[in-house]
């Protein structure tokens, strides 16, 4: 049913196995332990951009929480007009939601598929997904993107004594499957298995908890007084690496090595990514700083005001000899403009005029 999952999941894994084999042996453990750290480093390699993409939305989402709930306080009662609030403050900021759930959304089912990958190449159990089939009817059988020969190098393989594919509370059943009279491998012990995921699962919890620390770390203090994101934060610093701890027993080796591999590559892009960030962010506080260093006026000179529309621009203070000049200049001007005036003026009507007009009132 979910084979658009597995197959891709088992042709990288197969990939990177052919790669390290070539050097170490096909049915080296390290060989096959390589390519299950490297199947995490392409996924995360192609994750790259979405997870750039999500720190900068959770920073965008922290910037905009005072929009955000100033909307919450106006249409709190109305969820549809909230909601269209909402899309038109997300669009204008160019703000999309799915990009911050995107990273863990595409990893969740390479997870799945790697976990179901490694649990087919033993078919000996009788569990979900299992099929129950004898140890000889297992190594005869494919694997998706793997040949017989792969099937059989792998049951084969040992990682410090113990097959990555094997966890603590394995029955013996399965257990028997990775027998090989003919490589003298007998059944291994459950103390190799123990010897070998315990220190993952103390890794892998570690290694959880410092990376949910340093996320925490960097949220806005209004982020972190929320009642929701204190619950989950603390569910990141202690639950779920405990959880680690507690169900490492049920997990192959191979899954530790994922989570310790995933958290790994995950603690050193975070630094990387944040840093960049940061340092764009204190550029372009810079570049204002000196955009406003600029714009402002110098020491011992008084910052000129903008004229308002229609007001006369004020005359400046002018030396004696700048105002005998232009004293000489206004006489001038005002002896042009009362010619041209005088002579646009009408003659005035003769007095006898007058005394005609007042006769006749009379």
């Amino acid at each position: 049913m979910l084979d658009f999952i597995y197959y891709p999941v088992s042709w990288i894994l197969w990939v990177w196995h052919k790669v390290f084999g070539a050097v170490l042996g096909d049915d080296n453990g390290f060989a096959w332990a390589l390519s299950v750290v490297f199947l995490v480093f392409t996924l995360r390699l192609i994750l790259y951009k979405p997870f750039v993409k999500q720190v900068r939305t959770t920073r965008q989402m922290q910037e905009l929480q005072p929009q955000i709930k100033a909307l919450q306080k106006k249409y709190g009662k109305d969820k549809q007009r909230m909601a269209v609030e909402m899309q038109k403050l997300q669009k204008e900021h160019g703000f999309n939601p799915i990009m911050g759930c995107l990273p863990v959304l595409a990893q969740a089912p390479v997870f799945i598929g790697l976990f179901h990958v490694l649990r087919s190449f033993n078919r000996t159990g009788t569990g979900f997904g299992q099929l129950g089939l004898s140890a000889q009817e297992t190594r005869s059988l494919p694997n998706y993107a793997f040949n017989v020969d792969d099937v059989n190098s792998f049951l084969d393989a040992r990682l410090f004594g113990a097959p990555i594919s094997a966890f603590i509370t394995m029955p013996q059943d399965q257990l028997d499957a990775y027998a090989n009279p003919d490589l003298g491998l007998g059944i291994p012990a459950v103390w190799t298995i123990v010897a070998v995921s315990v220190p993952l699962m103390i890794i892998a919890a570690v290694a959880t908890h410092l990376n949910s620390r340093a996320s925490v770390a960097r949220q806005s203090e209004a982020a972190a007084a929320n009642p929701q994101s204190a619950i989950m934060n603390k569910l990141a610093l202690y639950v779920f690496p405990l959880g680690v701890l507690a169900f490492g027993a049920f997990l192959p080796i191979a899954i530790l090595l994922y989570w310790v591999s995933n958290n790994a590559w995950t603690y050193g892009q975070q630094h990387l990514v944040f840093g960049k960030i940061d340092k764009e962010e204190a550029a372009k506080k810079q570049v204002a700083l000196e955009k406003r260093s600029e714009n402002a006026p110098k020491p011992g000179v008084k910052p000129v005001s903008k004229p308002k529309p229609g007001a006369r621009p004020k005359l400046s203070k002018l030396a004696p000899d700048d105002v005998q000049a232009s004293e000489q200049v206004e006489d001038s001007d005002a002896d042009s403009t009362g010619s041209s005036s005088g002579a646009a003026k009408p003659k005035p009507r003769p007095q006898a005029n007058r005394s005609k007009s007042k006769r006749k009132r009379r």
